[in-house]
């Protein structure tokens, strides 16, 4: 199988939905004979090409970063592109890779059925959507996500050997679909007691930590 794989991260090469595909795609290529090439939609000066690669591919594989709950710009802009091929007769199948900071799968529901939709208006046949949150510090230590990443490899093996997606890896993969009651309530504690680094120092830099808080519509 020759898979054309998009990468929609806005971080290109150096974010974690590049790690994520690394593994899967050594996975996938364990099979004699499969293939991939690599296209990174942050590079917007090259639709063209990118609409080609999806005219002429034999499988798709769209990744991308959860951008509030939905896809980065660039992704949406590419997708775009693409109404020309809208119905056209032997689009290839599509299956899709979402990954998110955030821990629950709930997240990246609305984004699936998105582009369940997507893959039925273009006639492509859906594979389907692998799912994983809690991967925003994957970029600064992979050795704490090597579990994840053997799994992603994993999926990537049965996939270049069946061409589908093992449910069971992705329903593993995709983690706690909400986190219980006690949870949720013990995060925000802590996030409300300790803050969270991450967000306040940008928000810092941009002025907006005493904003933290603010809930201008119940005003």
């Amino acid at each position: 199988m020759q898979l054309c794989v998009f990468n929609g991260s806005p971080r290109g090469r150096k974010g974690n939905t590049s790690i994520i595909l690394e593994s899967f795609l050594r996975g996938f290529t364990t099979s004699p004979g499969n293939s991939s090439d690599i296209y990174y939609l942050n590079r917007v000066k090259e639709t063209e090409t990118h609409v080609r690669a999806f005219k002429d591919a034999e499988a798709v594989l769209l990744a991308h970063p959860l951008y509030t709950d939905a896809m980065p710009a660039l992704v949406k802009a590419f997708i775009e592109e693409l109404q020309p091929l809208v119905g056209r007769e032997n689009n290839p199948p599509i299956g899709f890779l979402v990954q998110s900071g955030f821990v629950e799968a709930a997240h990246s529901r609305h984004v699936e059925r998105y582009w369940e939709k997507f893959s039925r208006r273009m006639g492509s046949p859906y594979l389907g959507m692998m799912i994983r949150g809690g991967c925003e510090p994957m970029h600064r230590d992979q050795s704490k996500y090597k579990k994840v990443l053997e799994s992603f490899y994993e999926l990537g093996r049965v996939f270049g050997e069946t061409g589908q997606f093992d449910d069971e890896i992705v329903r593993k993969l995709a983690g706690p679909e909400q986190l219980d009651g006690i949870t949720r309530a013990i995060v925000k504690l802590v996030w409300r007691i300790m803050g969270n680094p991450y967000w306040d120092d940008w928000m810092k830099e941009n002025e907006a930590f005493k904003e933290s808080f603010a809930q201008p519509y119940t005003d």
